[in-house]
């Protein structure tokens, strides 16, 4: 069994948005970043990443774009089902999101997969942009 690193109280999950966190692979040690969500069914954890593009954030810092229980990339417009990570329009259609296991108990929202640890709240700290890249100047 997984041991449980808290990340967040419950009340601290947003209702119409995503809480971003960062993970760490176990057997890499790469750092990523996931969204944590609550809706009817409950709460659910996803890594942070598009599958069209898998470079590509669905929530940019601020909350991640979100139509009733799906969410949005604003970058393809692919909408992804928040309960299950499906992706049920846009150019990515038919794949998932890659889901990271958490449990909830006494008011508290645990990582409990084994193939990550958990390093912090909020997005990962680089210079680097990963949203979409205009040739043209401004």
């Amino acid at each position: 069994m997984a041991t449980r690193r808290a990340v967040a109280p419950v009340e601290d999950v947003p209702e119409e948005t995503t809480y971003l966190f960062r993970i760490r692979e176990a057997a890499s040690e790469e750092e990523r970043e996931a969204i944590l969500l609550r809706n009817d069914d409950g709460f659910h954890a996803w890594l942070n990443y598009c599958q069209h593009y898998t470079h590509i954030k669905i929530d940019k810092g601020s909350g991640a774009e979100m139509r009733g229980d799906e969410l949005i990339c604003e970058n393809h417009g692919a909408y992804f089902e928040s309960g299950t990570g499906f992706c049920n329009f846009g150019p990515c259609e038919g794949a998932y999101l890659n889901e990271v296991d958490i449990t909830v108990e006494d008011g508290t929202v645990y990582l409990s997969d084994d193939e990550y640890e958990f390093v912090g709240e909020g997005p990962i700290d680089d210079d680097d942009d990963l949203g979409s890249k205009s040739n043209y100047e401004f």
